[in-house]
């Protein structure tokens, strides 16, 4: 396992990320049709992780770990945390790096979500008692709020740091704009500022190539790159339909995109078994060569619901694409 910096900090993460949105299923159901996390299978995912040298886990406080369309289930708020929180029990606090993120709805209370002071300062301790730790090393805003002021989120997220309850702070799905505006109020109060934008970004989905790239290469920001595989349409698995359990037979633009995507996805699948390799391992190849090309941090954030994906997404590492590789790949996607 390589370790790259946690974007402008001093902090070294694997170069691989495990996240939290999408876990093991157990084909249990709750009583409001939710189903339930296989927590064995997982932890047995988070070891061989860890065995591996993957340092760097993420989480959120509003993921449940199964994806429901169209549906609230605010009583399972928290729940990968809980979850990780368990896996986390009898390893080492300070050999790992624990990120999780705030913003989104966890009660009905009118400030059950946002970016206030009042909603953070609630849910970072909530946080902190479903991980079972003392502080979070990243503590990322998850999306914007167009009610609370860049200041006032800026001012908690500097005091969180302070408390010691986080060590760093991270941006989620923000625009370029307000992100730059976060940096330069952090500047000008003389707080602390994001060390990491996380965003979606792979082969096919490369919207922040134009904007956010540059803000991140300016203030040394990594990226911690979600949905690296595209939910699982890199992979080619989607080719006939939805397969059971998987994030597709939840989401049906994702059986869309791919279908929209299907030239390119053949010539990318076609490219992968030319070099021996899997469409997964490609995409996870490309983001590390980007990284490269960039120069600054990107970090794939796998979703890893058996052990054999696990397995097969660490032998990217492995790949070494060249140049020519990454000039020949722009030609089939752009």
């Amino acid at each position: 396992m390589k370790y790259v910096r946690l974007g402008s900090s001093g902090t070294l993460v694997s170069q691989l990320a495990l996240g939290t949105w999408h876990l093991p299923g157990s084909n249990r159901y709750s009583s409001d049709g939710v189903e339930k996390v296989d927590e064995s299978e997982f932890q047995r995912i988070f070891k061989k992780a860890y065995d591996a040298g993957i340092n760097f886990f993420d989480t959120a406080n509003i993921y449940h770990g199964r994806v429901e369309k169209n549906e609230d289930h605010i009583d399972h708020i928290g729940n990968s945390e809980r979850i990780l929180g368990k896996a986390i029990k009898g390893y080492e606090r300070e050999s790992l790096v624990i990120a999780t993120k705030v913003r989104g709805p966890v009660s009905k209370f009118i400030n059950g979500e946002g970016l206030s002071r009042k909603h953070i300062m609630w849910q970072i301790k909530e946080s902190l008692q479903r991980l079972g730790l003392e502080y979070v090393d990243l503590y990322q805003i998850h999306w914007s709020d167009s009610l609370t002021p860049h200041e006032e989120t800026a001012r908690v997220l500097s005091h969180i740091v302070d408390l010691d309850m986080a060590r760093y702070i991270g941006e989620s799905n923000h625009s370029a704009e307000d992100i730059v505006d976060f940096m330069n109020i952090s500047e000008k109060l003389n707080l602390h500022h994001f060390v990491t934008m996380q965003e979606p970004y792979n082969i096919l989905q490369r919207g922040i190539e134009k904007d956010k790239i540059p803000v991140a290469k300016k203030y040394g920001m990594g990226i911690l790159a979600y949905v690296p595989l595209a939910q699982g349409v890199l992979t080619g698995k989607y080719v006939s339909g939805p397969e059971k359990g998987s994030r597709s037979s939840y989401y049906p633009e994702i059986i869309d995109f791919h279908q929209k995507n299907q030239k390119k996805i053949d010539a990318l699948i076609n490219f992968a078994k030319e070099k021996d390799i899997t469409g997964g391992q490609l995409a996870i190849a490309w983001l590390i060569k980007k990284s490269q090309i960039e120069g600054i941090p990107i970090i794939p954030l796998l979703g890893i619901t058996k052990e054999k994906y696990l397995e097969e997404n660490l032998k990217a590492l492995e790949v070494n694409l060249t140049d020519s590789d990454m000039r020949e790949i722009d030609r089939m996607v752009l």
